[in-house]
């Protein structure tokens, strides 16, 4: 049986507003439903000219769906070759870790799981995955499938026809730019990776375009608890609960240095606030 979520994908252009309509993503199959590129491409678009920090490059974009099957693959420039090529694949990658290691209440049951999910970003893994962290070593877990990265024809990346959408990409990554995608109702559909920029812009520019597609239903709504993250539970910041964290402080013995929640991320060149990006929405 097919679980199915509402996702605001659709764009059109009216006096100047995007405007977006909502369609159906299936969650639990190998199916993209009315996940169009060029919405993709229009939310990162604009959120990419939002964004101040980091180096002001064209962007990738690459949503996943909750069984880690690409959906639609985008960039914000004029052509495929206006942003580093090889940020292609790294947005399917974080796309893949947001969505493989995030939870909704779902995973609930019979006294285990997360009641209210838990949402994870790629920048909160990066402490981890670091030497002496506690997840050590799986930035080499669940690798790219190449055959799926590097198929086809790139005259169609970024396409409707790309060659990695309907295919599974694998892949995992541990610096900023990748979100968990959560319906209405707090239902994790899938995931969004961003690259092409340090990888603190990527995680603001993945910010704001996951916040203007309308997937960022993670506040408490009603009856439904705040999906917590690594940011609200450690950091304070209960409207940002999966954003990026800056606590690392130097390691006097040397190395990447010591994050006091675990869950940092290291500052980057030209670093924006994390605290300005848009709140989440009930």
């Amino acid at each position: 049986m097919r679980r199915a979520a509402k996702m605001i994908l659709t764009v059109s252009l009216l006096g100047g507003v995007l405007l977006f309509s909502t369609l159906t993503m299936a969650v639990a199959d190998d199916e993209c439903e009315g996940v169009l590129p060029t919405a993709l491409q229009s939310a990162l678009v604009a959120a990419t000219a939002a964004e101040a920090s980091g180096l002001n490059n064209n962007m990738w974009a690459t949503i996943v769906n909750r069984d880690g099957v690409v959906c639609a693959v985008a960039f914000s420039g004029a052509s495929r070759g206006a942003q580093w090529p090889g940020s292609r694949v790294i947005s399917a990658q974080k796309a893949n870790t947001a969505n493989a290691f995030s939870l909704d209440s779902s995973s609930s049951s019979g006294g285990s799981g997360q009641p209210a999910g838990l949402a994870l970003s790629t920048a909160n893994l990066y402490s981890a995955v670091n030497p002496g962290g506690s997840l050590y070593g799986l930035q080499h877990s669940n690798p790219v499938n190449p055959a799926v990265a590097y198929a086809g024809n790139p005259e169609n990346y970024g396409q409707a026809n790309d060659p990695m959408v309907g295919r599974r990409i694998g892949g995992v990554n541990v610096f900023g730019g990748g979100l968990a995608l959560y319906a209405k109702g707090h239902v994790l559909v899938g995931g969004l990776g961003v690259s092409g920029d340090t990888s603190c812009a990527d995680h603001n520019i993945a910010w704001r375009t996951r916040h203007i597609l309308g997937l960022d239903h993670m506040a408490a709504s009603g009856p439904l608890p705040a999906v917590p993250g690594p940011a609200s539970l450690f950091a304070g910041d209960a409207t940002h609960p999966d954003n990026i964290i800056f606590d690392i402080v130097p390691n006097p013995n040397g190395g990447t240095g010591n994050s006091a929640s675990g869950f940092g991320h290291p500052k980057c060149l030209n670093t924006g606030n994390p605290a300005a990006l848009p709140a989440v929405q009930p």
